[in-house]
Formats: C-alpha cells, structure tokens, sequence
C-alpha cells in the first residue's frame, strides 16, 4: 500500500478522556473547535494561517467585548468528522501524518471544506494531497480499489458537488483499470478463479475477484462504470458477477441464502447483462432459486425463468435439480414459445429426461407430476430414449404401490424402439416393468438382430451405462 507522510515534528496531539483532543505546549489554548461530542483545544495562528474558512468563522464569530477569552466554534458538519479534522490540525502544525488509501479521501474533503488551498498558503493541504492522489493512488489498482471503498463512510450529509465529484474520480479510477488492455497490465494480484492460466498472459477477468471487496452499492457503480467504457466483454461482466455473488451471499453456491441477502441478491439481478450466453446457466438457475426463496417480485423471477429458457440446452441436470416440477416445466414452456427453428430440442429433452430419473428417488413424487412433464417434451426429437427409460425404471422403483394401470400410463411414455441393445437387455430382466413391455422389448430386440444377420442395419443408438447387478442405471453417459 501506497503512503505520504507531511510534516516532520514528533507528534504531540494528545487526548484527556474520550471527548477532548490538545496539543501538548505551553501557550494557552485560544481556540475551542467542537466535531461532534470531541472537544479540540488549539491555536489560532497554525489553523488561521492555512484555512480560509476557520479564518472567516473566527472573524464573523468574533465579539470585541470578549475578545480575550477563547472563541469556540462548531463544525459537527465537517466531512470525515474528528478524525479527519485531526489530520488536518497535524498538518497545520507541521506535526508528522501518514495519509494512504484508507484516510486520504475524507483528509481531501475535509481539507476542501476547511479551504486549504493556493490562496492562502503556497503547497497547502488540498494541493499536496491531490498530488498524492493523482500521482500515486490512482495509479495503483488496489489503492483505487481501497480508497474507492472508504467514500462509502463519507456521511450522506457531508455529501456536496465537490464530494461527488471526488468518489467520481475514484470510480473512473477503478473502472479505467479494469478496462484496459490486458497487455498493459502490470500483473502483480492474487488470482482465485480456478481456470487454467498462460503463466505469461494475464487473464481477462484479472480484476473480478479484487471487486468482490466492495460494498453491494459501490460494486454496482463500478460494474456500470465498466459497462459504460465497453471495453470489458460481457462475458467477463458475467463472470464477476458471478464471483461476487459466491462471495458476498451467504450459502448462494450451496443453496441456503439468508433472507437478510435480499436487497443483494435483487440488486445483482439487475446488473446482468442482456446478452445471451453472458452468464452461465448454473448461475441464473442459482439466481431463480435465491429470488424464489426470498420471495422476490414476481417480474424478477419471470425475467430469470426467460434467461434461462435461452440457454436450457446448455444447462446441466445439476442446474436444475433444486427446483420443482412446476419450475422445470415452465422453463420447458418458456422454451418452448422461442421460435422452434431455432432451438436443439434433443438436448432438452436429454436435459428433462435426467431431470426426472433424479426427482424420482422421491418417493413422494406424484405420478402426474412425473407424467405432466415427461409428456411436455414428448414430441422433442430423441435418438435414444434410454434415458426416458432410466427415469421410468427409477420412478417404478421407488414407487412400489402403484397399479398396472399407472404402469402403463408411466411406460406409454417410453419407444422401446429407440432402446439400445444394453437398454433392452436390461428391460427384459426388469421385473418392475409391466409384462406387456417386457414383450415389446423383446419383439423389437428381435426385429433388429434379425436385420443385423440379413445386413440390414438399424441406425447406432446413443447407448448409456446399465449396472444389471444392481438392477438400475449407474449413470447416462454425454452424447
């Protein structure tokens, strides 16, 4: 961390109790400023000498018949409060202070408040620390980043043009590092995103994790900032966000947010971008599930259901496993209102197919439910419909009780047409399934090693892993 240090006499300010501050000498205290509930016992001729404004407060305050007594005068309006105040008292004295990324900022409002600049003294307190921003601060990234921090401890009450004018500064600062080019970075952070990196090139979203340090409304205006220059691509846009929210809500990765993150979660929703593909769908189906259970405005939850419809063919069963049926087949439909020309509806159907052999190790999985949305994806195009099959076999496991009718209904479902030859030599041993598709299976078995032994030759059925031990599917493998 960057630091100045001004003045050079040892450093005599001391305190009595929790509500006076003096300087240690033997003149007489001639000037009482009150901050608050702090009391300061000072000199007139160090502080009169560097600020306009304590020279014009002393001067309309002053009362000819008291002009011997000790004038006070109350300034609980002062950006940065008592503390900000005292480094400005030292350097008026010309006792020793160190500013760095943590002080500077309330030292430089409180040094423009008090009217420490050029004209009353050559090198004044304004002047010097505005060297130190410009020429130090600003140039260091986590400086900016620091310093950017500490204006969100400036009071909303100190705030005026020239304070919202400074947090500018800082913000353009934060923004105008991130948003350069890679190249031209001077690389020297730590890095906690788990990507496999060129040891020579510095990776895109160098900066994310850096920007997790800021409070929700200052990481807003960075974000927006960043957004604003357009040289950042979206996609790292999406990834910071991403790492913010692992980082700043609790439980967000795990699924057990707190309701005291609402206000959070809500206020990244609305930084996401717009752009397709921008973020993943593990963090949007993580962010329906927050909004959800946080009970967040309908609108919000509607506008994250859409985003991920965008992308179901990208999204993994894993993604999507927290949510109930009601939740999975409204994506489904959402998906499904999109131009049908343009969307892969196998690996949706994949996608649901997974989704169901998962959801139904629950007994309490109702049959409609499962047939409801099994039946929303019944006319999406499968090569194979091994996994349909795993999800029906899962079903009929965990659901003992039910009557060959629903049987039927459950594995009416299913082509065994499109089972593979492993699938069918499970099936025909699966004593759950019902004695008319056992026949099924076995009649089309048939049909196909016939065609194979005369060279006719069914087209090559995506297969999946079967455990006929265990008497249940292991897993699906990609395709």
């Amino acid at each position: 961390m960057k630091f100045m240090k001004l003045g050079s006499k040892p450093d005599t300010v001391q305190s009595k109790g929790d509500d006076a501050r003096y300087v240690a000498t033997e003149l007489e205290t001639e000037l009482i400023v009150t901050i608050g509930n702090i009391k300061f016992y000072l000199h007139k001729f160090p502080l009169l000498s560097k600020s306009g404004y304590l020279q014009k407060l002393i001067a309309t305050s002053r009362n000819e018949e008291k002009k011997n007594q000790v004038d006070e005068i109350n300034i609980s309006e002062i950006p940065g409060g008592s503390v900000a105040f005292e480094v400005c008292v030292k350097f008026c004295y010309g006792i020793t202070v160190t500013l760095n990324a943590y002080n500077v900022f309330a030292a430089r409002c409180a040094a423009e408040f008090l009217e420490m600049n050029e004209t009353f003294e050559k090198s004044n307190l304004v002047y010097k620390i505005d060297v130190f921003l410009n020429s130090t601060i600003f140039r260091s990234w986590k400086d900016s980043i620091n310093v950017f921090q500490t204006t969100r401890d400036l009071s909303p009450n100190y705030s005026n043009e020239f304070t919202l004018k400074l947090v500018k500064r800082c913000l353009d600062s934060v923004a105008y590092t991130a948003s350069i080019d890679t190249s031209k970075v001077d690389w020297s952070y730590t890095y906690n995103r788990k990507k496999k990196l060129d040891e020579k090139a510095v990776p895109r979203d160098w900066w994310v994790e850096d920007l997790c340090e800021l409070h929700i409304d200052l990481y807003k205006q960075a974000i927006e900032a960043i957004k604003t220059r357009g040289k950042v691509p979206i996609e790292v846009i999406g990834e910071a966000l991403h790492a913010y929210a692992r980082r700043r809500i609790g439980g967000f990765s795990k699924g057990s947010v707190r309701v005291i993150d609402k206000s959070l979660t809500e206020s990244i929703i609305e930084l996401l971008p717009d752009k397709k593909g921008s973020v993943s769908s593990s963090f949007l189906s993580k962010l329906l599930r927050a909004s959800v259970f946080l009970g967040c405005e309908e609108t919000v939850k509607e506008t994250l259901k859409k985003r991920i419809s965008e992308q179901l063919e990208e999204t993994a069963v894993s993604d999507i496993l927290m949510f109930d049926i009601d939740m999975v087949q409204s994506v489904v439909k959402e998906f499904m209102d999109r131009d049908p020309k343009t969307h892969p509806k196998a690996s949706v159907a994949k996608l649901v197919d997974g989704y169901l052999a998962e959801k139904s190790r629950d007994s309490n999985l109702l049959l409609q439910n499962f047939i409801s949305l099994a039946e929303t994806v019944s006319s999406f195009p499968r090569q194979s419909h091994d996994g349909l099959y795993r999800a029906i076999d899962m079903f009929l496991k965990e659901h003992p009780g039910i009557g060959k009718s629903e049987k039927k209904r459950v594995c009416g479902l299913m082509d065994c047409r499109k089972l593979s030859a492993e699938a069918c030599e499970h099936a025909v041993q699966n004593e759950r399934l019902p004695m008319r598709v056992i026949v099924q299976v076995l009649f089309f078995e048939q049909i196909r090693v016939n065609g194979s032994s005369t060279g006719y030759s069914t087209p090559e059925l995506t297969t999946t892993t079967l455990n006929t031990e265990d008497d249940e599917w292991d897993h699906v493998k990609e395709y």
